[in-house]
């Protein structure tokens, strides 16, 4: 018996038998699942790029993670100016990634809120990362003692926003980083310049208890 994957062909004997093309995909395209994009690689960074390497689908689960969002409203009024076809179709390919989920509101079944999976929340450490890394290598609105206090509390962060998680906590871990007065407030490489809102010194608190 000698298959041709070409043409979906194979012989037996001087006999040639003609494998249904259309029967082939019919079956393909009734197996269950959402059907994957093909990979790059098989490198795990380029396959995790794939899922959320863009920086709209980051900000979404900064937003879940430590913002306290639920809405789709919320993640517009996030302050990157996210266009709305931009986050539905993001949404949808998150969901679609398993690393958010929906839900009905509390208050409201006709309303759906948006929550990280366990496989979403297993990408804090990166984004504590990302967090830190580009505080201290950009100029941003990050108060630099902020951003010390997050590098030598690493695992008390991580198991705040875990815990937040888990029990379904809305109060929002981090604040956004606005510059309300010039850029006294911001870090910059070897800037000891600091300026802490008040929900920021609590956060501080919290972190220097453990």
């Amino acid at each position: 018996m000698r298959w041709d994957m070409a043409g979906f062909l194979f012989q037996w004997g001087s006999g040639c038998y003609i494998a249904c093309i259309l029967q082939v995909i019919l079956i393909i395209s009734t197996v269950p699942g959402n059907p994957k994009s093909k990979r790059r690689s098989g490198c795990p960074i380029s396959i995790a790029l794939d899922l959320f390497g863009d920086r709209w689908s980051l900000l979404i689960i900064r937003d879940l993670m430590v913002r306290g969002s639920r809405t789709f409203k919320q993640f517009q009024e996030a302050g990157e100016g996210i266009a709305t076809n931009v986050l539905s179709d993001r949404l949808r390919k998150l969901q679609a990634a398993n690393l958010i989920t929906t839900e009905p509101d509390d208050t409201d079944g006709r309303k759906t809120n948006y929550r990280l999976t366990e496989k979403g929340i297993a990408l804090m450490p990166v984004m504590l990362e990302l967090l830190i890394w580009g505080a201290r290598h950009e100029e941003t609105d990050a108060p630099c003692a902020l951003i010390a206090q997050m590098e030598s509390n690493r695992e008390e962060i991580l198991a705040e926003v875990r815990r937040r998680w888990q029990e379904r906590d809305p109060t929002p871990f981090l604040p956004r980083f606005v510059d309300s007065a010039g850029d006294s407030g911001r870090t910059r490489s070897g800037s000891n310049r600091v300026r802490i809102t008040n929900g920021q010194q609590q956060l501080d608190r919290k972190v220097r208890k453990g």
